[in-house]
């Protein structure tokens, strides 16, 4: 299994890591698990980019220092302050119409051991009114942890999101872009590691998940520099 540190120079450039990672998973069956800290940034689900004001949650978001961007896979908007730890595990798939579930539960499972490895006993579920709902999230003292997956063609990537500190900034940047999208959003359902009382660092954080995702696999560890190199040099 393949695992990646850090991430690339730009926000789209980063995004592409773990395109190339599916894409490879697809042709060459090989596995991989990536934790780092995304830029900066208010990430956008294509549910949100029907909405009629989207427009206006875009400006919303920009005003408040966080450059809007859209994701593939995923539901409603989510927030990464810098200090959130993005998550994803990319696997080939034989057959694209089973297995998702357990997909899910695997992933979701090793993030709630690495959170309890982190201090916090978070379980199963989400408050009323949180951002990017979903059935596959982690509470405790709010919701900390979201999960999605995407489905190709012969490899499927489960990714998410951990909220480790700043939930008072991600509620506060989330409300009026939530009211633009007229999604249901209630700012104090977002907690965060470290408001639970857990291990607010967030490389910390982004090592115990990688470790928890990884697993019994054999690893071989990559910086998102030298992957783009090797690329490039192929």
């Amino acid at each position: 299994m393949r695992v990646l540190r850090g991430r690339a120079a730009s926000r789209d450039a980063d995004r592409e890591v773990v395109a190339r990672l599916l894409e490879r998973a697809a042709e060459d069956g090989e596995a991989s698990v990536r934790a780092w800290r995304p830029h900066r940034q208010l990430a956008f689900g294509r549910r949100d980019s029907r909405a009629d004001d989207y427009h206006v949650a875009k400006k919303v978001a920009d005003a408040c220092d966080f450059a809007p961007v859209e994701r593939s896979v995923g539901g409603r908007a989510v927030a990464y302050t810098g200090n959130t730890v993005a998550f994803a595990k990319v696997v080939p798939l034989e057959d694209m119409r089973i297995g998702m579930d357990e997909r899910y539960e695997t992933v979701t499972r090793a993030i709630q051991r690495a959170l309890w490895r982190l201090g916090v006993p978070a379980s199963r579920g989400e408050p009323e009114a949180s951002f990017c709902p979903g059935d596959y999230s982690l509470q405790r003292d709010g919701k900390l942890v979201g999960v999605a997956q995407r489905v190709r063609k012969n490899a499927a990537l489960v990714s998410g999101v951990v909220v480790v500190r700043d939930h008072e900034e991600i509620g506060g940047v989330l409300d009026p872009v939530y009211a633009a999208l007229d999604v249901p959003f209630d700012p104090e359902s977002v907690g965060s590691i470290a408001k639970a009382g857990g291990d607010g660092d967030p490389e910390t954080v982004a090592r115990t998940v990688e470790e928890l995702l990884v697993g019994d696999e054999e690893a071989e560890v990559v910086s998102v520099p030298e992957l783009a190199d090797a690329e490039t040099a192929g």
